[in-house]
């Protein structure tokens, strides 16, 4: 009960009038009083909650003596609140819409925390109308890959890099084999996790194992192309490592000590 309570109340329904509208659910047609009884709404305040839920279409008055009140059946009170709701996001979206001012390209917007993290990269994914970039991890991987599946239906060209198991696909994708994911995930800290849209914006993640993951978001377009030849790049090299063998890539910079620092982040002995 205390779920649908809290969940009620996120319509915007206060606490008494969601306990109202529940305990006239459970006993329709009862007075004000006997309502303030059932709900443990203080009789003080029930005719106050009564006409506010009257206001809200959530209650009917049955003419009696004394009068009584019985609930809007539960389908068509949702109907009435969703209709109203519908209704407040469009003259939102127009009305605030005209009044915002044109931010700076150039903003950089810190995220912290896994949750707030994903959620942004699932925004970048949902907003995309053209192409997206991916650099991701298996983990974050499997979460993304229903929102890639939306993209791809809106006819979305992706393109991704996956670090870990070969057990996800996202648009057309290319699977880092060459290294040993934990040597990367040794040398950058964390997944580094970066989602490109539509060469507009960009975010760059890092989720970590012991704090707190983090992001930055932006539209700066040196952020952008960086972001996107960083993606472009690492696909070419595991093309060229499976075209060629990891052989002669071993071959190319193990025996190196500038290309060693460059592939491990290790000063060679």
């Amino acid at each position: 009960m205390e779920k649908i309570l809290a969940e009620i109340q996120k319509l915007g329904f206060s606490q008494y009038e969601s306990k109202a509208y529940i305990a006239l659910l459970q006993n329709s047609a009862i007075t004000g009083y006997e309502l303030s009884k059932r709900s443990g709404v203080p009789r003080s305040m029930i005719y106050e909650v009564i006409n506010k839920l009257t206001d809200r279409g959530a209650i009917y008055i049955i003419p009696s003596d004394p009068l009584k009140y019985s609930p809007v059946p539960v389908l068509e009170f949702l109907k009435r609140v969703r209709r109203n709701m519908d209704a407040t996001f469009d003259f939102l979206d127009k009305s605030l819409g005209s009044l915002e001012q044109g931010g700076d390209v150039n903003v950089i917007s810190h995220i912290d925390g896994y949750e707030p993290v994903m959620d942004e990269l699932l925004s970048i994914i949902d907003e995309a109308k053209q192409e997206l970039w991916l650099s991701v991890w298996n983990q974050q991987a499997l979460l993304l890959a229903s929102k890639v599946e939306d993209a791809e239906k809106r006819d979305v060209k992706v393109l991704s890099i996956v670090f870990g198991n070969q057990d996800c696909r996202l648009g057309v994708t290319f699977h880092h084999d060459y290294m040993p994911p934990d040597v990367v995930k040794h040398r950058i800290g964390g997944n580094l996790t970066i989602a490109v849209r539509d060469k507009d914006e960009v975010i760059i993640a890092n989720f970590l194992d012991h704090s707190s993951s983090w992001a930055v978001k932006t539209h700066d377009p040196a952020l952008v192309l960086v972001a996107t030849e960083f993606i472009r790049h690492d696909i070419m090299i595991e093309a060229i490592t499976h075209h060629f063998g990891a052989e002669q890539l071993d071959e190319l910079w193990r025996n190196n000590p500038d290309l060693q620092y460059v592939v491990t982040g290790e000063r060679s002995e």
